[in-house]
């Protein structure tokens, strides 16, 4: 087993009563598990987003923990939050990492693999 083994999986959700699609506003949420599969505690210091829209626009968010909060999570437990974000498309991707640290103070990221934000019936 891996000393840092984070498992990140998301769920994402067209929210229609946010949207305006005529002044191009798609608000979408994300639901992110955080899994520690790893043999070693670590604590959640920061997160990196890089969303794009469906004109290839690139938008990077930066921040300390996520929705407030810098969990801790032993081998084998999970965080999960729900957050959002808002595109000029209706459809786009987001990708990143997140920042641990870990129980010998050393610090890594956890990739977040791409995921899709479509409003439902637009990707074919």
């Amino acid at each position: 087993m891996l000393d840092h083994d984070i498992v990140v999986s998301v769920r994402t959700e067209f929210i229609p009563s946010q949207s305006v699609p005529a002044e191009q506003r798609y608000v979408f949420a994300y639901h992110i598990s955080i899994t520690n599969c790893g043999t070693m505690g670590a604590q959640l210091l920061s997160r990196h987003w890089i969303i794009t829209n469906g004109e290839e626009q690139v938008q990077e968010v930066k921040g300390e923990g996520v929705i407030g909060e810098t969990p801790y999570l032993q081998t084998g437990e999970s965080f999960h939050y729900t957050s959002g974000t808002i595109l000029a498309t209706p459809v786009g991707v987001m990708q990143g990492s997140y920042r641990f640290r870990d129980d010998n103070g050393d610090e890594f990221d956890a990739p977040i693999a791409p995921f899709t934000l479509s409003v439902p019936n637009q990707i074919h």
